[in-house]
């Protein structure tokens, strides 16, 4: 079973590896800080070929993992074949395993208030538009 690594930060996590430049693309948004705040995503990225393809499950799985942050991102199929990439979210504390999309723009909303606790991930989770992603308040 392969387990999620401990980072400093949580994990954008690529289980899908179709398309390369999409993967750039993501990055690149994430690692932009907000026009309107100048807020970054404090993240770790990991694109590691064992990771493809698991499902949420898999990857969740192993109560032995060291990764210690209550969330991950995943760019998984459904992010790359989406035109707007939404990033799988998913609960790692609460509600394991529950999940809502996310687009990279605003990955730092998500994280910035998740790392903190400022903001429950009901709050997101309970906020995605009718498609269940996040594009913001």
């Amino acid at each position: 079973m392969i387990q999620l690594p401990d980072t400093e930060n949580p994990l954008v996590l690529q289980t899908c590896f179709d398309d390369e430049q999409a993967w750039h693309d993501i990055v690149t948004i994430i690692s932009t800080p907000t026009e309107d705040e100048g807020f970054l995503a404090v993240v770790d990225y990991l694109s590691d070929g064992s990771f493809e393809n698991l499902s949420v499950e898999e990857i969740i799985a192993d109560d032995e993992s060291p990764y210690t942050h209550t969330f991950i991102f995943i760019a998984d199929k459904d992010t790359f074949t989406h035109n707007e990439y939404p990033l799988l979210c998913v609960d790692l504390r609460d509600e394991p395993g529950r999940s809502f999309r996310v687009v990279p723009a605003q990955v730092q909303s998500v994280e910035n208030n998740l790392s903190i606790a400022n903001m429950g991930f009901e709050d997101f989770a309970d906020s995605v538009d009718e498609d269940g992603v996040f594009r913001g308040f």
